[in-house]
């Protein structure tokens, strides 16, 4: 039970990245379709679910080099990449500074790209945690699908408010995951 609770709250973390683009395409474009939206969720959730695949495969090579300080490992990589949410969270350029516009498949590659580096950081962490990762990816990605097709429709509703916000609470979460790692391994 433990290990999908993670896994789930390691997703959502992850999936703020996505929804943030999402949430600011949704605002710039308002002139994009529901088809348009759901390419891009589909997108972020493939490529939100391939780049956790790629750094576990890494993370099983290393096993049994790290195996006995795997739970700091997994801590400072979780800290960092909900460090790194935080800090962009205060550094976001105005909506003035569009983003690509991802109705075009170059645009797309590059936004899923960008926001599924760190997943790839996360996907090294789930190999120390995990040795199955089937569900784990499929969780990762369903969940991105999800909040990036929600991300979409709330900035075209509602624009460019709550972006920073969202960075904010998934840093967050990668971070009290990465201290629930710790500490639950400390006090065994």
């Amino acid at each position: 039970m433990f290990e999908w609770i993670t896994i789930t709250g390691v997703g959502m973390g992850l999936a703020m990245d996505a929804f943030a683009v999402s949430v600011v395409c949704g605002a710039v474009f308002r002139q994009l379709h529901i088809l348009h939206a759901l390419r891009m969720a589909l997108f972020f959730g493939a490529f939100q679910s391939l780049m956790p695949l790629v750094g576990f495969a890494a993370g099983k090579s290393f096993e049994g080099f790290i195996g006995s300080y795997d739970h700091w490992l997994a801590f400072v990589l979780l800290a960092a990449v909900g460090g790194k949410m935080i800090y962009e969270a205060f550094t976001i350029e105005d909506v003035d500074k569009k983003p690509p516009n991802p109705s075009s498949l170059l645009a797309l590659l590059v936004l899923s790209i960008a926001t599924s580096i760190d997943a790839l950081a996360v996907g090294f962490t789930l190999s120390l945690l995990t040795h199955s990762i089937a569900r784990a990816v499929l969780l990762i990605g369903a969940l991105t699908f999800i909040l990036s097709y929600a991300g979409y429709l709330i900035g075209k509703r509602f624009g460019h408010f709550f972006e920073n916000k969202i960075e904010i609470v998934g840093g967050l979460i990668l971070i009290g995951i990465g201290v629930k790692i710790l500490v639950g391994h400390l006090l065994s």
